[in-house]
């Protein structure tokens, strides 16, 4: 096993460059940071790439590292300077980025949230992490969504994109016609006046979910092409909530 010192080794360079999104479109690769989202991969297969870990990590989780994977032992200042946080666990991988070509026209069965330009990487990966916990198929983010690929969604998904389907950079407008087609009723999200209470509405088996940006709300063109839009009425005086809470209650409460 190689042991790695130094933070301009070409290996860490490689490593630190999954920060950003050019290194990851570049290397076709993103990092895993601690050892839940790396167990997360191993036990779903993932295709892996490198363990890298602290030698108190790599000591702790070798033997649970299947045989042909390549494993890199590093100092905790490299540690810290690939994970780019002060106190990182000291256990990473370096796993393949999904492939992104799916064709809405095949989906004929299951639930799917779809994300219209929903910027915060926060709010991207608790609703990834929420759509898997609710049953559904997978999660599909516009252009202009945030990157789910990057450290701080990665944290916040927290393994779930090894379980459901994570489609991004996606026309949403397509995969709406699409999924019409097929059967599907497609329910948005909005306050205006001609919008329903979500608790009136009682779902096929079958159906996609569409959330809107934070500030903005779904896209005008999007909410003409639904098949009902819904809102959540409010008990007290908040003004609205926060996408990934409301994200939650409708994916729980349709199914």
């Amino acid at each position: 096993m190689e042991i790695i010192t130094s933070n301009q080794n070409s290996k860490v360079k490689l490593w630190t460059s999954l920060q950003t999104q050019k290194g990851r479109k570049q290397s076709g690769t993103y990092l895993l940071d601690g050892w839940h989202l790396v167990q997360e991969a191993l036990n779903f297969a993932a295709p892996i790439q490198a363990v890298i870990g602290t030698e108190e990590q790599i000591e702790k989780h070798l033997p649970e590292v299947p045989q042909g994977v390549p494993a890199f032992q590093v100092t905790d200042e490299v540690a810290r300077h690939i994970s780019k946080t002060n106190n990182p666990q000291g256990i990473f991988a370096q796993t393949s980025l999904p492939n992104n070509s799916f064709d809405p026209q095949y989906v004929h069965s299951g639930r799917w949230l779809l994300l219209d330009r929903i910027q915060d990487p926060g709010n991207v990966g608790t609703l990834v992490r929420t759509a898997d916990a609710a049953g559904f198929s997978g999660v599909v983010l516009s252009n202009g969504s945030a990157d789910p690929f990057n450290p701080k969604t990665v944290r916040s998904m927290q393994g779930s994109q090894f379980h459901i389907k994570v489609i991004k950079d996606a026309e949403l407008g397509p995969w709406i016609s699409a999924l019409k087609e097929n059967d599907y009723d497609i329910y948005g999200t909005s306050l205006e006046k001609d919008s329903v209470d979500y608790k009136t509405v009682y779902p096929e088996k079958n159906f996609a979910l569409v959330l809107g940006n934070e500030g903005q709300g779904l896209d005008p063109d999007i909410l003409k092409e639904t098949t009902e839009n819904l809102h959540i009425n409010f008990l007290g005086k908040a003004e609205s909530l926060n996408v990934a809470v409301a994200g939650g209650i409708l994916m729980f409460a349709l199914n």
